[in-house]
């Protein structure tokens, strides 16, 4: 199964044990519960930690995909129903690793964007790329679904490059045409892997792990290699991960078994809404 969303989410699952705690191999277990019970609504702070789990990345992924369901394929009042589910969600699941600047603007009542070139919009861009038609509307959407907290040029062309690469991988473009498209318009992908696992530093913004999450993308050779490639950088782990594995899911797909492992890291509302946004685009 193509699918972005389910790739965004394993990564950013696979990729949170190792946020702070880099691991520069990509040798590990990929989906760890230490608990042996996955989520659960008590869970403890030494489940959380010390278990794969899911963070920021995944709430405001879903948040995004509900932003779109709600919205019914009618875009002009997107950035509003956005802007609503990120809060909603936010608020709903805290503790999950937001930024300080995202956390302040979650607990605001004024819904002022704040000049942000975070990685948090490429992060929770997966679902745009299927609600367009082509690439212009692609990067339309994507600006909308970013600009209403990542209004700084970086934290939009951030989200836009990872979308455009999502929509031309799920619309069967080769690989090369799509690395193509990221070089010629957004960024240069010219690293040394070995050099990145040694001397790699932990980057939260845009123009510092973008970059290098589709450099994963570009080296791997399936979607599990991709996000393993991604973590053993050993930067932003999960968000590195997550965006990679975004690109990669769309383009070679995830394995039911592999989907069906992560069920156990979500929550039943996760799972609803993923439910949906699948049903909807059928």
């Amino acid at each position: 199964m193509k699918s972005g969303v389910y790739g965004a989410i394993i990564g950013d699952i696979a990729g949170s044990r190792f946020e702070f705690k880099p691991h520069r191999d990509k040798d590990f277990e990929l989906l760890y519960s230490f608990s042996g019970l996955g989520y659960t609504e008590n869970q403890t702070v030494e489940d959380l930690f010390k278990s794969s789990h899911f963070t920021d990345d995944t709430v405001m992924t879903i948040a995004v995909a509900n932003a779109l369901i709600e919205a019914n394929w009618n875009f002009e009042n997107l950035s509003e129903i956005v802007v609503k589910n990120l809060k909603d969600f936010g608020k709903r699941y805290p503790y999950r690793g937001y930024g300080f600047n995202f956390q302040q603007w979650l607990l605001r009542d004024t819904v002022e964007p704040y000049n942000s070139l975070g990685n948090g919009s490429a992060m929770r861009i997966s679902a745009v790329p299927y609600f367009a038609k082509n690439i212009d509307e692609v990067k339309k959407l994507s600006k909308m679904v970013s600009e209403v907290t990542h209004n700084h040029p970086e934290g939009i062309k951030g989200a836009e490059a990872v979308a455009v690469a999502i929509w031309m991988a799920l619309h069967n473009y080769s690989k090369e045409e799509i690395l193509s498209e990221i070089e010629q318009n957004y960024y240069k992908l010219d690293f040394d892997y070995e050099e990145l696992r040694q001397t790699y530093k932990f980057d939260e913004t845009c123009p510092g792990s973008v970059p290098q999450s589709i450099f994963a993308f570009k080296i791997a050779n399936s979607y599990e290699d991709t996000i393993r490639t991604a973590i053993s950088m050993g930067g932003d782990a999960d968000t590195m991960a997550c965006i990679s594995g975004a690109i990669a899911g769309a383009y070679y797909g995830i394995s039911d078994e592999l989907k069906q492992q992560v069920q156990k890291f979500l929550p039943d509302e996760f799972k609803s809404i993923l439910l949906k946004f699948e049903n909807r685009l059928n």
